[in-house]
């Protein structure tokens, strides 16, 4: 595997990655040490098979999306609260502009809006920044399939906001 890091520097590289992303996937503050830890053992086993097609965020982004998914099947019935968005950036950071924490805990509410396949696109490719053809590639879907759940998704999180706006302007 020539040009891969060994695993300890890719997990210091990558875990404060995975976690924010898992937090945006749904996974509950209480579950998200556990769950970023099954995201780097499937890294270290998996890391003979890393072929470079993609770059290392993208096959760790693919292997935490399957982690959360795997995670919101098993606790569907338990519906614990998913983790703050505005938690996760705000722990990491300590950022004291209030402004900012406002702007992160819209971005959460409305995030729990959108089901899991609009919102896995919607983070890959508004959030994380992710071109389309590496979004698809990691959600498994056609092209056209992942541009129509971000429509919808964008759709949902515009006409979200837009009512939230309302609603504070007659507050």
């Amino acid at each position: 595997m020539p040009g891969v890091p060994p695993f300890a520097t890719i997990y210091d590289d990558h875990v404060k990655f995975a976690w924010r992303v898992l937090g945006r996937l749904g996974v509950a503050r209480a579950d998200l040490e556990d769950v970023c830890q099954e995201v780097f053992i499937v890294v270290h086993r998996r890391l003979g098979e890393f072929e470079g097609r993609s770059s290392l965020r993208t096959w760790i982004y693919g292997i935490a999306l399957r982690c959360a998914s795997d995670y919101r099947r098993r606790n569907a019935r338990r519906q614990p609260p998913p983790v703050s968005v505005a938690e996760v950036a705000v722990a990491g950071s300590q950022l004291d502009d209030l402004d900012a924490r406002d702007a992160r805990a819209t971005l959460e509410r409305l995030l729990e809006l959108l089901d899991a396949e609009k919102r896995e696109v919607f983070v890959l490719f508004e959030l994380e920044e992710l071109a389309m053809a590496e979004v698809v590639a990691i959600v498994g879907c056609p092209l056209q399939t992942g541009y129509s759940r971000l429509h919808a998704a964008r759709a949902i999180v515009a006409g979200a906001a837009s009512r939230m706006r309302a609603k504070e302007r007659r507050s």
